[in-house]
């Protein structure tokens, strides 16, 4: 037998495994990278975080993905050079993390990446005639990775999410449910990356075909990309400042909201590509907005993203004795946004009680690192999950393909 599958069996017998969990968002600020420890499997799944670090991208790598983020139309060398190129990338930052942490190639069991997304198309989405499916795209090679590291890698899980019947995202129910359900509480767990998404669970012990996840709209892909747009110095509003600063304008927003992903039934999922820039200007030109100032623009753009929450959990909650789960948790980078969680208060009901996953203990920052380092654990130890009934019915795959270094 090949050593490297020998090792793939010997790590599903192992009572925990020590892996590295690997994020790049939509907003490119760069490569989280979690080095985790996880014990056992399934809900009785046991996680410590022994390091953490965000690799922050440098501008040339910023615009070589932005050449191919969200676009309908690319050049396909480009993608093609790109692919390999992010993974040697993402492999040189890893051994780099693991360098400063004083952690051994041979001390870590596994890398979980999930890639760069760069097109995400479900079939609500495109809706093109040829093709009934969904479909969605991340670089960063996985083999480029594990021979760049000499450490098995597993990646492309929103691959099999598709295949299984999934959307691609969001994934976070798997990894929340496995980690983060309280047999106190119900739980809402609420991040706020480029596009905004939440993971209901229920109590502990409860039947776990009411814990599901959904997009919600965007998060701060818009704010970010305005910022930009209008001050090319900043990358994003810090601490909220210029939106603080602004007043939402009703007609903008109200052109905003008028969109059909809004109205979709739950779950759902969506991108960059449907909200970006054609988004936005065709609202300001309908609410004649096309001259509004940065400050107030920045204020809609909150106010958006808080609203879009806040139907879609007026939508899951329809028909219960409370109207959401007593205790809110954030994550994602709109967790430090004043302004983005001011809007979020005044939306959602006043009961519902605001805190950071990191008091659950798992870092807000590095969350989604960490959910795919459970995924990956899951993948070579566990049993495929499924979560949800219905149109919530989240897949019961084991979700990642499985590279070997060599």
């Amino acid at each position: 037998m090949n050593s490297h599958l020998a090792r793939l069996c010997q790590l599903a017998g192992q009572p925990s495994r020590r892996i590295v969990g690997l994020m790049s968002g939509t907003s490119l600020d760069g490569l989280d990278v979690a080095l985790c420890r996880l014990t056992g499997h399934g809900p009785g799944t046991q996680l410590t975080l022994e390091h953490f670090q965000t690799v922050p991208y440098e501008e040339d790598t910023k615009a070589r993905i932005r050449q191919v983020f969200a676009q309908e139309q690319v050049s396909l060398e480009y993608l093609t050079l790109l692919n390999p190129w992010l993974g040697q990338l993402h492999a040189r930052a890893v051994r780099a993390c693991l360098r400063e942490w004083g952690v051994g190639i041979a001390e870590v069991d596994l890398i979980a990446s999930h890639g760069q997304t760069v097109y995400h198309a479900p079939r609500h989405q495109h809706q093109h005639p040829d093709f009934n499916l969904n479909a969605t795209l991340q670089i960063g090679d996985g083999d480029h990775l594990a021979v760049g590291t000499g450490i098995i890698t597993l990646s492309d899980f929103r691959q099999k999410h598709v295949a299984g019947g999934g959307e691609g995202a969001p994934l976070a129910a798997y990894g929340d449910f496995l980690l983060l359900s309280s047999a106190e509480e119900e739980r809402l767990l609420l991040n706020l990356g480029g596009i905004a998404n939440f993971t209901y669970l229920p109590r502990a012990g409860q039947d776990p075909s009411a814990a599901f996840s959904t997009d919600t709209g965007p998060g701060n892909t818009l704010l970010d990309a305005t910022v930009r747009a209008h001050r090319p110095d900043l990358a994003y509003d810090e601490d909220g400042r210029l939106a603080l600063a602004g007043q939402v304008h009703a007609d903008l927003l109200a052109a905003l909201l008028d969109h059909a992903f809004f109205r979709a039934p739950l779950p759902k999922t969506t991108g960059p590509e449907l909200f970006g820039a054609a988004y936005l200007s065709a609202a300001q030109m309908s609410s004649n907005t096309a001259a509004l100032g940065l400050e107030d623009l920045l204020a809609t753009l909150a106010e958006l993203s808080a609203v879009g929450v806040a139907r879609a959990v007026r939508v899951a909650f329809a028909g219960r004795p409370t109207p959401s789960p007593a205790a809110v948790y954030l994550s994602g980078g709109g967790a430090h946004n004043p302004a983005l969680r001011a809007a979020l208060a005044r939306h959602l009901p006043a009961s519902a009680r605001f805190a950071l996953t990191d008091e659950l203990g798992v870092p807000g920052d590095a969350k989604e690192a960490i959910l795919f380092a459970v995924l990956a654990n899951e993948a070579v130890a566990g049993q495929p999950v499924a979560i949800g009934a219905g149109r919530q019915r989240v897949p019961a795959v084991s979700l990642g393909k499985i590279s070997l270094p060599g």
